[in-house]
């Protein structure tokens, strides 16, 4: 159990330091997806 414990608190960790990475991923790959919908709506 305090290994399960330790497992998360540092997968936590790393969430947080790299949230603004994981926003700026997520950011992009929907600006992609919406760009390529906006682009058959215009064809």
């Amino acid at each position: 159990m305090h290994t399960l414990h330790a497992g998360y608190r540092s997968m936590s960790l790393l969430v947080s330091i790299n949230w603004d990475r994981l926003l700026y991923v997520c950011t992009i790959v929907f600006a992609l997806f919406f760009g390529a919908w906006l682009g058959t709506l215009l064809q």
